[in-house]
């Protein structure tokens, strides 16, 4: 009887990550279809070069900044289906709504608005997957997630690049956007209504309330984090190099990209499952995949840059995967809330640092690039060896 209700237990976990992984996918094809565009619609609407960066630099800051407050607000109040909802509706109805936007400002706001929807729903999202992949294997849950996530991720661009094709112009393609956005929202209510307590899934049902805080392998994990990221490029960045020297056929930019997106959506499956297997022992993938990166995304040869891509692919799919579901297994349920939050926000300001560092040793000299990358990635090596020291004893 006890087996065949952990049997139980293990579809409904599965059923529940499907779900959500469906209103990933739905909802990347939605925002993801969106940004791909965002740049040419903000220049069509009159603005300048600057004030694109600036939106786009702001939206990446909040959306990665308020992720701290939203895990708190969600671990205080256990309200993660109503923070959930609230962030999805901010982060979809955004994207359709660029349709009607006719100034530069408005249409900046809405994506500024759609970074904010993403910031609040991700804490509270994660720590309801993360009660369901302890049934089948964090690793393997967040992969699967992943998986259907990137999936998402390749399949909106190229639905905005048909649109675009059939010259239905930038408004049109926000609008039919709506579509996926629609279904996203209509995924999330069906996953509510079979699952309006995720935390049954979980099959750690104690936890120690009496334990305030995080541990301090928590505050090591997010210093490897930071390290470990800081020190990988941009896509901007690398599609900037390929443009400025002719690497890369401007028309084949976004086809790189989209490899490397698929790549992540396989890679995430293939260390999910390591993960589960062997441990945080698979995150020293982290730097020694990163380390050899920019000597091949900015070198001058196309088959560098594109082996470049699947390696840039394959340290995504870690990053998105096994680094959250890690989150799970170093946090109380109580706290894990706040603990994702924390580690989306440190893992934005890594980005933030790494991108506007290495943009600027860009224009000085590769070498300093060279070097910036292999002495931070080294460096994150023993906060890694620290936490599996610890975590053996």
């Amino acid at each position: 009887m006890e087996k065949e209700t952990k049997s139980n237990l293990r579809r409904r976990a599965m059923s529940f990550i499907l779900l959500l992984g469906l209103v990933s996918l739905f909802g990347d094809i939605a925002y993801e279809g969106a940004r791909s565009i965002t740049g040419p619609y903000l220049s069509l609407l009159g603005a300048s070069a600057a004030a694109v960066g600036f939106v786009s630099g702001l939206g990446e800051f909040v959306g990665y900044a308020l992720r701290l407050l939203s895990g708190y607000l969600a671990d205080r109040t256990k309200q993660y289906w109503t923070i959930t909802f609230l962030g999805y509706a901010l982060n979809l109805l955004a994207v359709p709504l660029l349709a009607l936007a006719g100034r530069w400002e408005i249409a900046g706001s809405l994506i500024v608005l759609e970074r904010l929807g993403k910031a609040i729903r991700t804490p509270a999202r994660d720590t309801m997957l993360s009660q369901a992949t302890n049934q089948v294997g964090r690793g393997w849950g967040f992969g699967i997630h992943e998986a259907m996530d990137q999936i998402g991720a390749i399949l909106g661009p190229l639905f905005v690049s048909l649109i675009l094709f059939l010259k239905l112009g930038y408004q049109e393609g926000f609008a039919l956007l709506g579509i996926p956005a629609f279904l996203a929202i209509l995924s999330l209510v069906i996953a509510r209504v079979n699952f309006p307590k995720p935390q049954d899934l979980e099959s750690r049902a104690v936890d120690l309330e009496d334990k305030k805080g995080l541990s301090g392998l928590f505050w090591i994990y997010n210093a490897f984090i930071f390290l470990s990221v800081v020190g990988f490029a941009a896509f901007a960045l690398i599609s900037y190099h390929f443009k400025a020297n002719s690497v890369v056929p401007d028309a084949q930019i976004p086809v790189f990209y989209a490899i490397a997106m698929g790549v992540d959506a396989l890679f995430a499956l293939l260390v999910g499952r390591l993960y589960d297997r062997l441990g945080f022992s698979v995150l020293l993938a982290t730097p020694l995949l990163t380390i050899p990166v920019p000597f091949l995304v900015f070198s001058h040869s196309y088959w560098a840059a594109l082996a470049g891509m699947v390696l840039w692919g394959a340290v995504m799919g870690i990053q998105e995967t096994i680094m959250r579901a890690a989150i799970a297994d170093l946090t109380l349920i109580s706290k894990r809330g706040l603990g994702y939050g924390i580690f989306n926000t440190a893992y934005g300001l890594a980005l933030l640092a790494g991108g506007s560092l290495l943009g600027f040793l860009y224009d000085i000299s590769l070498t300093y690039i060279f070097i910036f990358v292999v002495l931070v990635e080294v460096a994150s090596i023993p906060f890694l060896a620290t936490i599996l020291r610890r975590r053996k004893r």
